[in-house]
């Protein structure tokens, strides 16, 4: 399954909370690059590799003007527990709710080894100065996302 955003898209305006349960909006990005990815839960193998890179390179990331937030519908006691564990330097938004997931379009049916369910499609957003998207990955490569990220820079 595909968003049905496209590039070139204003991206939907949101307002969630993070790990403190501190407001975070699109809107307070105004201005900036901003990478907003979407992951399926907290501590799991695909999703810590995908935060510890984005991680391990957030100083390159900054260094080219980008902010990060990540959003997974975990609660924010379960993204404390995660930014504790792996000492990530960004934002994480509980979205039990699916508001923001849903906005972006990245919830659906997925298949894992045979077994049909629903849950967050791993994707990023790159959106621009002027809330724009400008690049959408739809499977980012977990072990490689920040390369990613700026080799569309």
């Amino acid at each position: 399954m595909a968003t049905f955003l496209k590039q070139g898209d204003k991206a939907p305006a949101f307002t969630g909370k993070d790990q403190h349960g501190n407001k975070i909006a699109l809107s307070d990005y105004k201005g900036r690059k901003l990478v907003l990815y979407f992951y399926p839960a907290d501590d799991t193998p695909g999703c810590t590799t995908q935060a510890c890179n984005l991680r391990d390179h957030y100083a390159l990331l900054q260094q080219h003007q980008l902010e990060i937030i990540g959003v997974s519908p975990d609660s924010k006691e379960m993204h404390q527990h995660f930014i504790k564990k792996y000492n990530l330097p960004f934002p994480l938004i509980e979205d039990p709710k699916l508001s923001i997931i849903n906005k972006y379009g990245v919830w659906g049916e997925k298949n894992l080894y045979g077994h049909k369910f629903t849950g967050v499609h791993r994707t990023t957003f790159l959106i621009n100065e002027s809330g724009r998207i400008e690049k959408i990955f739809l499977r980012p490569k977990n072990k490689a996302h920040s390369e990613e990220i700026i080799k569309t820079l």
